[in-house]
């Protein structure tokens, strides 16, 4: 992308979190990166490519694929040996993008085993690292990349090289570069481990004030009107910010990092229980990063303020369902603990006159050198229209039931239930229940062999896992099966005039191995939000036990959707998403009353299943009803329930029903349905994973048997 064609870094609108945390890692990239989280139409990934105009030139060996710094050739780059001080040129900051859909070998490169084999010789094309080192490497939507390519990348950025093994063969080059994420946190989450290797987070939202707004679209429009025009009227702000950046990462060698400063980074960390020493690391190179940007020698209490609120926020999640974030108040006051026990003076302030600016390089609040301005979002942000790709929740109904919900939707208690059951009003059955406390779950597993998106519920053909076997490769090969291609090279020797030691090997003779893991699914939740289900205290046990399954598929990297029913119809509360904690909070919000339409929710599930087939043919689903079993409402309500979870049965769909019947008399209506459905029904004590042991082998039995018969 030519400098002209690129948005300029000064043009952005606000957004001042998201270009400190940027220009820090470009002053300082032993920070470790920053990972971007926000709202689509936000800047990011605009910000992100102008930030590669803001970075120093970079000198390279003439030739090298691998960008070798001529003053300091890599001793063990692939393309080396290079002679120290030997001839080189000079080229930009790179800025590479990896995709969603990238490949293990488009990532770090492949090496030819059909010539590593035959001639001993390591031929190997570069990857994307390769391509990155000493630049930026740019991951959009990386919430979405696949585990084992996250965890190939943050080993990289940690050691500064990549290591690409294949069956004893490896090759080693150095990959440094400035590591940048971003992602939009409703398409699903990162791991707590894997958002614990991201030196730097940041949030993002477009702004609520419509001067700023105004302010956006009109520099965005006057960049789309003439890209090259509207960055030359920014290219004095830019030369500074340049010039700014060379200067404080020449300083910043001089920055001293004192034992007062230390304490405060140790006190903090300690004070919010953040895991391990990586969040104090990373503290300290901020703050010093931050004190070098503003022109200063020592780190003072305000650097080591703002790089908590920068450093520390994505390590406290303790789970999927806790928001990102740092109590500010309680940070200064931990700050002022630290400072009433430390003996040292505090640190110098700026020298008088000087005072640190914006990272920015001007006043965005106001026009631009055109009179119009910036911080447009980039055309690939998609719309901003506020919605976050979510359904609408539907309010709550107002006054009293229809005549035919009268009897469920006024009383708490259903028959069978000890207590007898006081009527309660509608509007109070209606309101939201608390869900109960989650617990551990056993894992549901789809039965059979998938080839899904890499996960860790159900038994899939994957690239990671245990190696099961061999096969032609088609295309190029990745997995060398070295015992299997061995024996297929083996009875042609003579007839190759082999003579020597060597093994002769041709294209024919390899074999690619075969390897078994685990996928993750798609597992719709189909809630029964009526008033049979609506005593408060089993609707909170409710709401815990699918609330736990919803943790688990977080853990497993499912996808899930949630399908609701009550009073007359069934709908989508949420579609299948990545995003188990959008289900969390629909799941807390919904509201319960009315009959019992278990046909619409059944034949929602349906409707939803099949689009999902026609979207990702891969991915199997697991369908879980949470229900009592009860069918009320319209003609013949149960015979209507049985045939629509025969049409599940009919698709082979793997399904468990979480019995949530209760009291002494027992109707086993769930049962019923599961058989139906030709699937498992389990109480909700048995979800619990110490009463759980034997539910997948008697879901995977019941479909053998099923496949048998």
């Amino acid at each position: 992308m030519s400098t002209s064609s690129r948005y300029p870094f000064t043009a952005i609108v606000g957004q001042d979190d998201l270009r400190l945390a940027l220009l820090l890692n470009a002053v300082s990239p032993a920070v470790g990166g920053v990972l971007v989280r926000g709202e689509k139409g936000t800047a990011k990934s605009t910000a992100v490519r102008a930030l590669a105009a803001l970075l120093p030139p970079v000198r390279t060996v003439e030739g090298c694929r691998f960008s070798c710094d001529p003053a300091a050739p890599d001793p063990g780059c692939p393309d080396g040996p290079h002679p120290a001080d030997g001839p080189g040129g000079e080229r930009a900051a790179r800025m590479v993008e990896l995709p969603v859909g990238a490949s293990e070998d488009r990532l770090v490169g492949a090496l030819d085993i059909e010539r590593a084999l035959a001639e001993g010789v390591k031929a190997f094309e570069p990857g994307l690292l390769a391509d990155a080192h000493r630049g930026i490497l740019y991951v959009d939507e990386v919430n979405l990349l696949h585990d084992h390519l996250i965890d190939l990348l943050l080993d990289a950025a940690a050691m500064g090289a990549s290591y690409v093994e294949r069956e004893g063969v490896s090759v080693r080059h150095a990959a440094r570069f400035l590591l940048v994420g971003t992602m939009n946190p409703e398409e699903g989450e990162l791991r707590p481990q894997l958002l614990d290797r991201f030196g730097l987070t940041v949030e993002v939202a477009a702004s609520r004030e419509p001067d700023q707004r105004v302010e956006v679209v009109r520099r965005r429009l006057a960049f789309e009107d003439d890209p090259a025009a509207f960055a030359g009227r920014w290219s004095g702000e830019e030369a500074g910010l340049r010039e700014r950046v060379a200067a404080a990462r020449a300083l910043l060698p001089r920055v001293r990092l004192g034992d007062g400063a230390l304490r405060r980074i140790a006190a903090v960390c300690a004070a919010f229980e953040v895991d391990g020493m990586r969040g104090d690391l990373v503290m300290a190179r901020t703050a010093t990063a931050l004190a070098a940007w503003a022109g200063r020698t020592e780190v003072g209490v305000e650097d080591v303020r703002q790089a908590a609120l920068l450093a520390l926020p994505h390590r406290r999640r303790r789970n999927p369902f806790d928001a990102p974030g740092l109590d500010e108040e309680k940070l200064d006051e931990v700050l002022r603990d630290a400072a009433a026990d430390d003996p040292e003076d505090e640190p110098p302030t700026p020298p008088e006159g000087q005072a640190p600016e914006e990272p920015g390089g001007g006043d965005d609040d106001g026009p631009g050198p055109d009179g119009g301005g910036g911080g447009q979002p980039d055309p690939g942000d998609g719309a901003g229209d506020g919605s976050g790709g979510l359904p609408p929740q539907r309010t709550e109904e107002s006054g009293a039931p229809a005549p035919e919900d009268a009897p469920e939707a006024l009383t708490g208690a259903e028959p069978g239930e000890s207590g007898g059951g006081t009527p309660r009003p509608a509007s109070a059955e209606q309101r939201a229940v608390a869900a109960g406390e989650p617990f551990r779950t056993k894992v549901l597993s789809v039965p059979g062999l998938g080839a899904g998106a890499a996960g860790r519920r159900s038994r899939a053909r994957a690239e990671h896992g245990r190696t099961t076997g061999a096969t032609r490769p088609e295309g190029a090969l990745t997995r060398l099966h070295l015992t299997a291609t061995v024996r297929a090279a083996a009875p042609h020797q003579r007839a190759r005039g082999r003579s020597g030691r060597g093994l002769v090997v041709r294209r024919d003779d390899l074999r690619q191995a075969t390897r078994e893991g685990r996928e993750g699914n798609l597992v719709l939740f189909v809630v029964d939000a009526s008033g049979s289900m609506a005593a408060r205290r089993r609707m909170g046990a409710v709401k815990g036990a699918v609330l736990s399954l919803l943790l688990d598929a977080y853990q497993r990297r499912d996808k899930v959707g949630l399908v609701t029913f009550r009073g007359r119809e069934a709908e989508v509360a949420l579609p299948p998403t990545s995003s188990v904690d959008a289900a969390a909070a629909r799941l807390q919000e919904l509201p319960t009353g009315g009959r019992t339409p278990l046909a619409a929710g059944l034949l929602k599930a349906h409707d939803v299943l099949r689009v999902e087939r026609l979207r990702d043919a891969t991915r199997r689903p697991l369908l879980v009803v949470v229900t009592d079993g009860r069918a009320t409402g319209g003609p013949e309500p149960v015979a209507l329930a049985a045939r629509a979870a025969r049409l599940h049965a009919a698709e082979a769909t793997a399904s468990v029903v979480v019995d949530c019947e209760t009291g002494p008399v027992r109707l086993g209506l769930a049962g019923e349905l599961a058989r139906e459905l030709r699937g498992t029904a389990v109480t909700l004590d048995e979800l619990r994973a110490e009463a759980l042991t034997g539910l997948v082998k008697d879901v995977t039995d019941h479909h053998r048997a099923r496949r048998a018969a």
